[in-house]
């Protein structure tokens, strides 16, 4: 998967990584940051889809796509597709633009709706990322989880950045015997959740 990126996908990451400096740099009002995570973070949840059970992805909260991008590397080496969601227009705009210039769009589909609803249509999932607004973390944990295999994954970012905020949702899923679960310190710290 990272041995032959397609230059289209490099530097679509790169124009994201850029924008993202540029907005931080312009003292942007934190909703409007990007907050995308590192190239490490989205090599692990690469890996991590590639070795899930068959079955498609997930990705609640696409922000301007960057971790989707990570995502599609994945989809393609194991013949995958992922569905992410995303409310903001011009982050789905942005999104939209950034999924169309990495020549991903076979593999990704982006629905600009409420993630929670989108879960719920959703079937033969085996893998969903949750990088969204901690109030929905829980909820969509609990509706992913329901669509998962055995062997399925749940990955939730800011598990370590933000544990203050949702430290409750944190110590009930590493305490649920639904699932095997670790917080991996990388990037902004990982819950990374398997369907026993």
């Amino acid at each position: 998967m990272f041995r032959d990126i397609p230059q289209s996908v490099e530097v679509t990451q790169g124009h994201l990584k850029a924008l993202e400096a540029w907005r931080k740099a312009q003292g942007m009002e934190r909703k409007r940051l990007l907050r995308q995570i590192p190239p490490e973070t989205g090599k692990l949840l690469a890996i991590l889809l590639a070795n899930c059970p068959p079955g498609d992805a997930a990705e609640v909260g696409t922000g301007a796509g960057y971790s989707a991008l990570w995502l599609a590397l994945a989809c393609r080496a194991t013949k995958r597709r992922l569905t992410t969601f995303e409310l903001d227009p011009a982050k789905a705009e942005l999104a939209r633009q950034s999924l169309a210039s990495a020549d991903v769009l076979d593999v990704v589909e982006l629905r600009e709706e409420d993630a929670l609803a989108g879960l719920k249509s959703l079937s033969g999932l085996s893998f969903c990322f949750i990088d969204a607004e901690r109030d929905m973390a829980r909820a969509a944990f609990e509706l992913a989880l329901a669509a998962l295999p055995t062997g399925g994954v749940i990955a939730v970012d800011n598990a370590i950045s933000h544990a203050q905020e949702f430290a409750d949702f944190l110590d009930d899923a590493e305490h649920d015997p639904r699932v095997d679960a670790l917080i991996v310190p990388i990037g902004s710290g990982l819950l990374v959740c398997r369907k026993v």
